[in-house]
């Protein structure tokens, strides 16, 4: 009896100390991240009080490939912007500051997009872990924004991380399968097009990196966003 008394205890102890570590590398990770990203928060915060932004705008957030759009105000015209990427950042440090970057404004339509939840890193999201935490993002936009349209822009096959496309191609499948799953949510193919008769990358679309898109990558991507954007935000206008 004392021996089984005594088991029981240790495997309670156990139990504790576990999920007592677990949440201590929780908050630690947490604390990094924050510390990673708090720069490009603080500017961010800065052009909220030193910038006007029409209600109307199209507000852009995401990673890299939205942060070096230079010409993003050409390409999406005559639509307003409100351009809110900071590179390298995957979607849970997107989830982390979604009301950061979203809730101090009044916009038309959010467009996401994030390229860095698989790499071939070994801190690597599985398809279902970053579909699960795009709906978050989603849901914490939802909890402010009710009417407003929001788009997912489909993850981008590019050279540099060719050996991760199947992970990424399922990755995209599960953003489309929840844009259809939920109302007013909306996936914007585009990977089609960055991709030659062989099936493969088209590396001329693509700056030296093979990994971000050069200026006539932009122009092709921009196009195919814009174009779907108009086609939702006709019809809402239409009734």
């Amino acid at each position: 009896m004392k021996r089984t008394v005594y088991t029981l205890r240790l495997t309670t102890l156990i139990f504790a100390s576990l999920i007592f570590i677990s949440s201590c590398i929780a908050q630690k990770n947490k604390v990094e991240v924050g510390a990673k990203w708090e720069a490009e928060m603080a500017a961010f915060d800065k052009l909220n009080q030193t910038e006007k932004y029409s209600d109307n705008s199209l507000l852009f957030v995401g990673s890299s490939s939205i942060r070096l759009w230079s010409t993003i105000k050409e390409e999406m015209a005559p639509y307003p912007i409100i351009q809110r990427g900071f590179g390298g950042s995957d979607s849970p440090a997107v989830a982390q500051y979604a009301e950061r970057i979203v809730y101090p404004h009044q916009f038309r339509a959010v467009v996401i997009f994030i390229a860095n939840d698989i790499t071939g890193s070994p801190n690597d999201l599985s398809p279902k872990e970053s579909a699960a935490t795009f709906r978050k993002i989603v849901k914490t936009i939802r909890a402010k924004y009710r009417k407003q349209p929001v788009f997912l822009i489909e993850i981008t096959p590019s050279q540099s991380r060719w050996k991760k496309w199947p992970l990424i191609k399922e990755n995209n499948a599960l953003l489309k399968a929840l844009c259809h799953k939920q109302k007013n949510l909306y996936f914007i193919e585009t990977a089609q097009s960055f991709l030659n008769e062989k099936g493969e990358p088209r590396n001329e679309l693509f700056r030296d990196d093979h990994l971000h898109l050069n200026r006539e990558g932009y122009k092709i991507w921009g196009a195919m966003i814009k174009a779907e954007i108009d086609k939702v935000l006709n019809q809402k206008d239409k009734g």
